[in-house]
């Protein structure tokens, strides 16, 4: 199966991960509620419809709440393949002409004030995307959360007056910026309404609603805004606004090559 980014195509922490296969048949009969609740991955299977696509351009308007100021960019976003992505701002001016650019697991940024194209890496990935609560790790994170989190379903319960499924992901590896996720997954339309990151110790991390659900044609439903909040930065809020979205569109490949990056 394909799997391709989406929002920015770098919003991989609101898709659920295939957890371990449901256990196997027992001579017990399983209390009736614990029975209906479907696995990770028949969750995931649902999503997939919605949610995964081959390639998607979308005009993004991001605003930053602070504590003294909000700021607000807009930019053009395209996606392609599992790993490719390519972002370059509009607004403000002082921005405008920026742009970044995702290979795989490389990451660069064009800054036209210095006319330098910069890789970002180390402790450069936990700073925010233009001072936002979106950081640049956050953009590397592999959507493929099955190859690194074991998860379970846990119950169900009411986001925002819809009923969700709750899943809680567990690492493998304790290296990831997220060791721990819980997200809550819309029971009809199979949409990621609520996921929480926490850390080793247990501490929540951040905070990604989705909301303002769209129907595009073929049937797909789509969120259209997404609000992130750092619990570290209690002042601090981001919005992201998608408008302007077309999925499967046929996209140049110099756009997903360093040389575009540098193309005035």
């Amino acid at each position: 199966m394909r799997c391709v980014r989406f929002t920015l195509a770098l919003l991989p922490l609101v898709l659920v991960a295939v957890g371990p296969a449901a256990a196997e048949d027992t001579k017990e009969e399983a209390p009736a509620e614990q029975s209906a609740l479907p696995t990770p991955a028949e969750i995931l299977a649902g999503i997939d419809r919605n949610m995964i696509f081959e390639s998607r351009t979308s005009t993004v308007k991001m605003t930053v709440q602070g504590k003294r100021r909000t700021r607000t960019f807009e930019m053009i976003s395209y996606g392609r393949g599992e790993s490719d992505t390519a972002m370059e701002y509009l607004a403000p001016s002082r921005e405008k002409g920026t742009k970044m650019l995702k290979l795989g697991d490389d990451l660069w940024m064009y800054m036209p004030s210095v006319e330098r194209t910069q890789k970002i890496s180390g402790h450069m990935l936990r700073e925010g995307m233009m001072g936002s609560d979106l950081s640049y790790e956050d953009m590397m994170q592999s959507n493929r959360l099955e190859e690194t989190y074991a998860g379970a379903v846990t119950g169900s319960e009411t986001v925002d007056g819809r009923d969700c499924w709750k899943l809680e992901l567990t690492a493998k590896d304790e290296s990831v910026s997220y060791p721990k996720r819980v997200s809550w997954i819309d029971k009809e339309l199979f949409i990621p309404l609520k996921s929480e990151m926490y850390a080793l110790s247990g501490m929540l991390l951040k905070t990604w609603t989705m909301s303002d659900i769209v129907e595009f044609e073929g049937g797909r439903k789509f969120p259209t805004k997404m609000v992130i909040t750092d619990a570290l930065k209690p002042d601090s809020k981001t919005s992201l606004e998608f408008s302007d979205l077309s999925f499967g569109v046929e996209l140049e490949d110099e756009v997903f090559s360093k040389r575009w990056l540098e193309r005035q």
